[in-house]
C-alpha cells in the first residue's frame, strides 16, 4: 500500500515531464484545437457590470451590489427588483431568489437567450426579487480587500471556501436587504455548494426553498470525455505543478495541455468541446452558443479543479484532500479530509431537482445516488424532474427550457410560498 501511495504521489510529476513539450509560450495551430482558438476570446470586457451589459438593455431596472466575504473576496451581486411591465412605485413585498451559476462560467450564462427565455427575467416578470451572484475569480468578482488576481494567494481556494464564506455572505446580505427567507436556484457547481452547505447546517434557517438544476454531488460516473481523461491522468495536479494557480482557458499553457489531450485521445470531439464536456445538448441554437462564448468560459482556481478531480477519483464527497496526513491534520485536525454527509440535510427544506438523461457531468447514476440519500426527505418537500433529452447546458441555455423546466420551477416556488 505504501508503494502504491508513493506511485500515485509521483504520477502527476511524471505526467508533467511527459507533457513539457506541449507547454510552449506560443500555441501553434492544430486541427484538434479549434475550440481553444475559436472560442476562448473572453477579454473581460464587461467590467462595467452585468446590469449595463445584459439587463438594462432589455428594459429591466437593475442594481449593482458588492458583498465582502469573511476572507476578503468582494463578490459582484446584481438585483432585478421588478419585472419589465411593472408600474413604477407599485411594488408588493416580493420573495427573494438567489441564482448561482456553475464552474467556469459567470452570471452572464443566465442571459444567453431572448429575454422571455432567460430564467432571471422570467422570475422578475412573475413577481420575484431576483439576485444574481458571481463566484470569486469570475469577471464581476475579481476583487479582494488586499489581494490582486495576479497574486497566487488570490486563487488559494476550492468550493470548500464557497461553502464556508461565499454563500453565507450572500445569504446574510440578501436577508438583511429583504428581511425574508430566500429561495435559491443553483446550476451544477451551484447545486454542490448548496447541498454541502445544507449538510453542514449552514443557511438552513435562511433558505425558503432550493431548486437544483443538473445537480452535482457525486461524479464517479461522469462520462464527459475530456474530464474523465484529465482526472484519470491527474491533469489537474499537473497544471497545479506547472504553477498555474488560476485556471484560465485562454492561457497558452492550458491551451497546449488541452490540445495534447485532443491529439492523443481521438475519442474527444475537440471541434465541439461544449458538448464533449457537458453531453449532447439537445436544444441550443447557434445564436445562443455565440452569445455564450462572448463571455465564457471564465476562470476558476486550479485548486478547485483538483478538488473536483479528487471527488471523481475517490468516489466520496469530502473537503479538499491535502494528500499528506500532516497537512490534512494541520487544516482539519485529522489525518484525512472530513466527509460531507448529505444525509444530514434537514428533511423539511423544500427541494426541486431537475436532471437530464444526456448529461455527461451530472450523470443519471450519480444523481440517483443523491436521490437515494434523500429518500427520507419529507415527501411533500421533495420534487424531482427527469428530462430524458437534456444535457448539462440545456438547463440554462435551452430555447425550450421556459416550457420544459422553468414553469415547473415557478410552480414549485408557488407551492412552497
Amino acid at each position: 500500500m505504501a508503494f502504491l501511495s508513493l506511485m500515485i504521489s509521483f504520477a502527476p510529476l511524471t505526467l508533467y515531464f511527459l507533457l513539457l513539450p506541449f507547454v510552449p509560450h506560443q500555441v501553434h495551430a492544430s486541427s484538434h484545437a479549434s475550440f481553444v482558438t475559436k472560442y476562448v476570446t473572453n477579454d473581460y470586457s464587461n467590467v462595467g457590470g452585468l446590469c449595463v451589459s445584459s439587463i438594462i438593455v432589455h428594459g429591466y431596472k437593475c442594481q449593482e451590489h458588492m458583498v465582502t466575504t469573511e476572507d476578503g473576496y468582494i463578490l459582484g451581486l446584481q438585483r432585478i427588483q421588478e419585472g419589465r411591465a411593472e408600474v413604477n412605485g407599485i411594488r408588493a413585498k416580493k420573495q427573494p431568489v438567489i441564482l448561482q451559476h456553475g464552474v467556469l462560467v459567470d452570471s452572464n450564462s443566465w442571459f444567453v437567450n431572448a429575454p422571455k427565455q432567460n430564467l432571471p427575467f422570467i422570475l422578475a416578470d412573475n413577481g420575484y426579487d431576483v439576485w444574481i451572484s458571481n463566484t470569486r475569480g469570475t469577471t464581476f468578482t475579481r476583487r479582494h480587500v488586499s489581494l490582486d488576481p495576479s497574486n497566487r494567494e488570490f486563487w488559494n481556494w476550492t468550493w470548500d471556501e464557497l461553502v464556508a464564506h461565499d454563500l453565507p455572505a450572500l445569504f446574510d446580505y440578501v436577508s438583511k436587504e429583504t428581511r425574508q427567507k430566500i429561495n435559491y436556484i443553483g446550476h451544477s457547481h451551484g447545486t454542490l455548494i448548496a447541498l454541502t452547505s445544507f449538510s453542514e447546517g449552514k443557511l438552513v434557517n435562511q433558505v425558503k426553498s432550493a431548486v437544483l438544476l443538473s445537480p452535482v454531488a457525486y461524479l464517479s460516473h461522469m462520462t464527459t470525455e475530456l474530464g474523465v481523461v484529465a482526472a484519470r491522468y491527474f491533469l489537474d495536479e499537473v497544471i497545479h505543478l506547472i504553477g498555474l494557480a488560476e485556471f484560465d482557458l485562454r492561457l497558452p499553457q492550458v491551451k497546449a495541455i488541452i490540445r495534447s489531450l485532443c491529439d492523443s485521445n481521438p475519442g474527444i470531439n475537440c471541434y465541439d468541446l461544449l458538448n464533449a464536456i457537458t453531453g449532447p445538448n439537445c436544444c441550443l441554437n447557434s445564436t445562443t452558443v455565440t452569445r455564450f462564448f462572448k463571455n465564457e468560459p471564465q476562470s476558476t482556481s486550479t485548486k478547485n479543479l483538483v478538488h473536483f478531480a479528487q471527488t471523481f477519483r475517490n468516489g466520496v464527497l469530502t473537503k479538499f484532500d491535502y494528500v499528506l496526513p500532516s497537512e490534512n491534520y494541520r487544516h482539519y485536525g485529522q489525518l484525512f479530509p472530513p466527509r460531507y454527509t448529505l444525509s444530514n440535510i434537514p428533511h423539511n427544506i423544500p427541494l426541486f431537482l431537475s436532471y437530464g438523461g444526456k448529461d455527461a457531468l451530472s450523470d443519471v447514476t450519480d444523481v440517483q445516488k443523491l436521490l437515494d440519500i434523500l429518500k427520507f426527505h419529507d415527501a411533500d418537500k421533495l420534487s424531482v424532474q427527469f428530462i430524458k433529452e437534456y444535457a448539462h447546458a440545456d438547463f440554462i441555455m435551452a430555447i425550450n427550457a421556459k416550457d420544459i423546466v422553468y414553469k415547473h420551477v415557478l410552480s414549485f416556488f408557488s407551492r412552497h410560498a
